[in-house]
């Protein structure tokens, strides 16, 4: 590429630097403008040193001062936020794209190459620099809230790997028509072996040794992963119990996490996780800011005549979406007297469990938006009840 070609004609210059990343290599696309085609380099993959080198010979390419301005982009995915952390760090202008809002070919083959991407994201990077509404924007959560939703996450991890554990024992055994469910709590561990050992098939015969091992090795795996997640209860309650006795000292989850739980219906662990997830760390304007960062806003469909609406948009955070379904249906049980309870069955009526299924949706959404104003502004539900409070302070 010609150097009189691709300089920039603004009086202030800024290199944009699009990266591709993979396991082995991050591949650079490196221009000035929107209009040229990006230089693409190779750096081998998290080495740091490499990068800044590629960006210092890229100025030297451009004839570029050295004070010249930075801004690079990379995709969301399983890297995170170091890499952003790390180019700010180097006085590097970063963002990171949502995959999802890249333009894409509607053509039904295109070519998809790593180089192609680069390119392509480096020009999106320039009309994004020169104010162009091109690409979306992924909000970088600060370091501390990303180690606090761990914990949360890591436990419903926990629970779902338990359930498939207890759906191999009972698959095991129904194969030979015995019947024992781990899942009702009734069996300790030299318990559930006792029993394993007496069941016999339906001709009285013991179980086959091999389906007799691979249900003690599900059922330790199902036995650790309960140990687990006791522990992880355990501290998820201390964590709010300090934040009740000592708010001043405790994180903005944790804080946010003792308030939201004050309200019936809604316990330690679905308050834990809107917080780290939700309020801990996010600045809401509006409600309309409230429900499409959780993906339950509508999506209209409409071309001349014809209109419809597709549903919700799903675009949100799927586990506060998730979350929020279930303490719908808690709090239509818990807050009988709540306006949004009234109105979940003022519309509702005698409707069948489809029209449930879809009221219960607006019902979350109403929830998300009083939640947050319940543990920003103080503002309780209207018509909601908060729970008693016991001896040592915490809601009963």
């Amino acid at each position: 590429m010609a150097q009189a070609a691709v300089q920039n004609t603004t009086a202030t210059p800024v290199l944009y630097v699009a990266l591709e990343l993979s396991k082995d290599t991050w591949k650079l696309g490196i221009t000035l403008d929107r209009v040229s085609k990006a230089k693409i380099r190779d750096v081998r993959a998290r080495d740091l040193d490499g990068f800044l080198a590629e960006i210092e010979a890229a100025k030297k390419h451009f004839n570029l001062p050295e004070n010249t301005l930075v801004k690079s982009c990379y995709e969301a995915g399983r890297d995170g936020f170091w890499i952003h952390r790390f180019l700010l760090a180097h006085g590097i202008e970063n963002v990171i794209i949502d995959p999802a809002s890249i333009e894409v070919d509607r053509r039904s083959r295109k070519v998809k190459t790593d180089r192609v991407d680069a390119q392509k994201m480096a020009q999106l990077l320039a009309r994004h620099g020169d104010g162009e509404r091109v690409l979306r924007v992924v909000r970088v959560p600060p370091l501390e809230s990303v180690d606090k939703r761990i914990l949360p996450r890591d436990l419903k991890a926990l629970k779902k790997r338990r359930e498939q554990a207890a759906n191999k024992i009972q698959a095991s055994l129904f194969e030979h028509g015995v019947d024992l469910n781990p899942r009702l709590g009734s069996f300790r561990d030299k318990d559930f072996l006792t029993a394993l050992k007496a069941a016999r098939q339906w001709d009285g015969k013991r179980l086959p040794p091999e389906c007799l091992r691979s249900v003690k090795r599900s059922w330790q795996l199902y036995s650790l992963l309960t140990k687990q997640i006791k522990e992880l209860e355990q501290r998820q309650r201390q964590v709010l119990r300090e934040a009740r006795a000592e708010p001043e000292k405790a994180t903005s989850a944790a804080r946010k996490a003792a308030i939201l739980s004050q309200l019936r219906g809604v316990g330690d662990i679905g308050s834990y996780v809107l917080t780290t997830e939700f309020f801990g760390w996010r600045d809401f304007d509006n409600r309309s800011q409230v429900g499409a960062l959780a993906g339950l806003t509508g999506t209209p469909f409409q071309s001349g005549n014809m209109g419809r609406d597709q549903g919700i948009s799903k675009s949100g955070n799927p586990r506060v979406r998730t979350l929020m379904v279930e303490l719908g249906w808690l709090w239509l049980r818990w807050q009988p007297d709540s306006r949004t309870t009234k109105w979940y069955h003022e519309h509702v009526g005698k409707g069948g469990s489809r029209a449930k299924r879809k009221a219960i949706v607006a019902v979350a959404r109403k929830l998300l938006v009083e939640f947050w104003h319940f543990v920003e502004h103080g503002v309780v539900p209207t018509g909601a009840v908060l729970k008693t409070t016991n001896a040592e302070g915490s809601p009963a």
